[in-house]
């Protein structure tokens, strides 16, 4: 970012790790499965963010997690989840889905469609407590909502109609068109980090691309906008 800022730290798209099965194209933000590097081991509490494309037909079979925050973010095609707790539900692109894994939960994650691939972020959030019961919640949000605005869909006390997460993180989703302008201010005593999911977004005169993260360490005015048009996530981090 600007030279005389310390507060930045871009996660470029082209050093992520990156993971191909014929049916799975992902892309790792942080360290996972057989990508480690030591200065990508997660940010605060945030641990994953995979950018997964999953063929027709295709998906995860049944696998176990614990003591985890996973939430998915739809942005193309859709997802059928099946869980352990007897969940089953088709989550499309504009739904806020979190699985609290807690003590322990199974799940699979399938692209129903014959002909149409899925496209999802996959975002790990270390609880702040373990060994919690586990649950599953889901909620749909608007492209209005987020047009133009940020928009809460995940945060620890569930307000505004968003999603509860066991961990002091408040995660905001937008969409900008080209000229849309958002403001957003970091707090002393907080982190943050921005993912851009889809487009091309300019933080405080810096060009980012789909796949660029950026890490925010203490007190900073955010300015994000897009001259062709964006989505992105913004966590605010304890």
């Amino acid at each position: 970012m600007s030279q005389n800022t310390i507060n930045y730290l871009i996660h470029d798209r082209n050093a992520r790790g990156h993971a191909q099965f014929g049916w799975l194209d992902s892309y790792h933000t942080f360290s996972f499965g057989s990508f480690y590097d030591p200065n990508r081991m997660g940010f605060r509490s945030l641990r994953v963010i995979n950018d997964d494309r999953i063929a027709p037909g295709a998906g995860f079979p049944t696998h176990s997690h614990r003591d985890m925050e996973i939430l998915t973010y739809v942005l193309s095609g859709a997802v059928e989840h099946k869980d352990s707790l007897g969940t089953g539900s088709v989550i499309r692109p504009g739904d806020a889905q979190i699985m609290s894994a807690g003590t322990g939960i199974a799940h699979s994650e399938f692209n129903p469609s014959p002909t149409e691939p899925l496209h999802l972020l996959q975002i790990w959030i270390l609880p702040d407590k373990q060994g919690l019961a586990p649950r599953y919640e889901q909620k749909s949000f608007s492209p209005e909502e987020k047009r133009g605005q940020l928009r809460l869909i995940a945060a620890k006390d569930g307000r505004d109609g968003a999603v509860t997460i066991y961990q002091d993180v408040d995660l905001y989703a937008s969409i900008l068109a080209q000229g849309d302008v958002v403001n957003y201010h970091v707090k002393p005593t907080r982190y943050a980090w921005l993912q851009i999911a889809e487009g091309v977004a300019t933080l405080n005169g810096e060009e980012l691309r789909a796949g660029d993260g950026v890490q925010i360490s203490g007190e900073e005015k955010l300015q994000i906008s897009s001259e062709i048009g964006t989505e992105f996530l913004l966590f605010d981090l304890g």
